[in-house]
């Protein structure tokens, strides 16, 4: 399976101690098969007067056999009290290797937001997210299975 990283940077050896706490499933080091989605991932972390970077890699099937992955298949409770947990910077992730499942991107964020202040309950969320598209994303959260798994390939400058 091809995954995307866009960045201001290639990427050669990922390092999941580089990452940002309190995202989407915490700590890790984030890809997704879309390569558009990794475009407006790069863009954003542009830095100015630069460009952006695409890095491309190969994730190793045997690895959905061997690792302990963790999958939303859609958007559920499950998902949201998930990624709500941790943006409040309480991941109970630490068991899993490999997180992957839809992205809270800027489409569903608001809807996010409203859940995490109460203003909306998990139904009302699930409700509204309903006729979103859902991204998609890996979340490497052990540099083991980046080491083992992940392969670089390329990359390329966006601009």
């Amino acid at each position: 399976m091809i995954l995307y990283h866009g960045s201001w940077c290639a990427i050669e050896s990922p390092d999941v101690s580089f990452s940002r706490d309190n995202v989407d499933f915490g700590k890790g080091f984030y890809t997704t098969p879309f390569k558009e989605q990794a475009r407006k991932w790069a863009e954003r972390l542009k830095r100015p007067k630069g460009a952006s970077v695409l890095s491309v890699y190969e994730l190793d099937d045997s690895a959905f056999e061997t690792l302990n992955i963790l999958e939303f298949d859609s958007y559920s409770k499950a998902w949201l009290e998930f990624i709500t947990d941790c943006r409040k910077g309480n991941p109970a992730s630490g068991e899993y290797d490999i997180i992957s499942g839809s992205v809270a991107d800027d489409k569903v964020f608001d809807t996010i937001e409203k859940y995490l202040r109460d203003y909306i309950t998990w139904e009302k969320a699930l409700s509204r997210l309903r006729y979103e598209r859902p991204n998609w994303q890996y979340c490497f959260k052990k540099q083991t299975a980046i080491d083992c798994y992940l392969h670089y390939v390329s990359s390329e400058v966006v601009r």
